[in-house]
């Protein structure tokens, strides 16, 4: 009903207005009308909110967000549009700020999880603002969430050698190795085949995040450990790591996860995970005096900051550097 009395407005207005005009009239009587508790017709407003909201993610998609990105992007986005139950225009920053206070408390999110979405409800109001849809992101005054910085674990020279002692199968020992000298992705290293790695010059190509490709390398000894796991193969799968079992099926990231998982515990290491083997990459080369722009570039990060938060320096190293050039 209230679309249809502005177009009525409309309609009767436009010898007297040119296009320019016409349009502010519109935002204004749907600004007033939502002021004053007019009431509209709920499926067109429902129509006009998912039409941002897909807009919005056409707009990602094309940037190159990951189906698995812009779900997460739709569903925090449709849950803030849901809960506030009014127009993207008239959304203030109050709003935001009360909408994220009350979310964190009943899902018991963390600092890190509720600066997520702030950064998502950013990025959709910022986009409506470059496209004019609004006049003003009401989440421009919502600073990003201070949080502490804890030191994370990476693997010691002693866990390492440990887990590649204690593989009983060919295929694993290989899948250490892999992660451990290229510090690539769990994702992007389940989606390799056979045919990605080049032996002679120890390196394969990689799809990262938003589909972007890059050079990974990786060892001699990994190069021997993975020629020993594909002479070692009777199927035909062209993935470059399969299931141990018949039929021999792609293997996927939850499956690296639980291997590596049930691996640590019977070795009785602490949190034997796929990521580990990417910051400990990231550190060690950091204290090994590797230039941070090209370690960005090795982990394929799109920000150096990125890269700075992966490669944590040792405190020994630390130490060495204050005698050398203060002490």
């Amino acid at each position: 009903m209230k679309q249809d009395l502005i177009n009525d407005v409309i309609q009767e207005m436009l010898p007297y207005l040119n296009n320019a005009q016409s349009e502010k009239l519109q935002d204004v009587l749907r600004y007033t009308f939502a002021k004053y508790g007019v009431s509209g017709n709920k499926n067109k407003d429902s129509e006009l909110k998912q039409n941002y909201v897909d807009l919005f993610l056409s707009a990602k998609r094309i940037e190159g967000c990951s189906e698995k990105t812009l779900k997460y992007y739709k569903s925090t986005i449709e849950a803030m549009l849901d809960e506030l139950n009014t127009d993207v225009k008239h959304i203030v920053t109050d709003d935001i700020r009360r909408y994220l206070t009350v979310y964190q408390e009943n899902k018991k999110l963390s600092k890190v999880t509720i600066d997520n979405v702030r950064r998502i409800l950013s990025s959709f109001f910022s986009w409506l603002e470059d496209e004019d849809y609004i006049l003003k992101s009401p989440v421009r005054r919502i600073h990003k969430v201070k949080m502490i910085k804890n030191i994370k674990e990476t693997y010691s020279d002693e866990e390492l050698e440990l887990m590649r002692d204690n593989c009983t199968e060919l295929r694993d020992l290989a899948m250490i190795d892999l992660l451990a000298s290229t510090g690539m992705r769990v994702g992007e290293m389940v989606l390799l085949n056979r045919n990605d790695i080049d032996f002679n010059e120890r390196e394969c190509i990689v799809f990262g995040k938003g589909s972007k490709e890059r050079v990974v390398y990786f060892d001699a000894r990994t190069k021997i450990h993975l020629q020993n796991y594909f002479n070692s193969r009777m199927d035909d799968n062209p993935a470059l790591f399969v299931s141990l079992k018949s039929p021999h099926e792609r293997l996927k990231i939850g499956g690296v996860e639980v291997r590596l998982r049930e691996f640590g515990k019977q070795l009785g290491l602490q949190k034997v995970y796929p990521h580990k083997f990417r910051r400990t990459l990231a550190t060690m080369a950091i204290d090994k005096g590797m230039p941070i722009e090209q370690l960005q570039h090795l982990l394929g990060h799109q920000k150096i900051d990125t890269t700075l938060q992966y490669a944590m320096v040792k405190q020994s190293n630390v130490k060495i550097a204050h005698r050398k050039y203060i002490g």
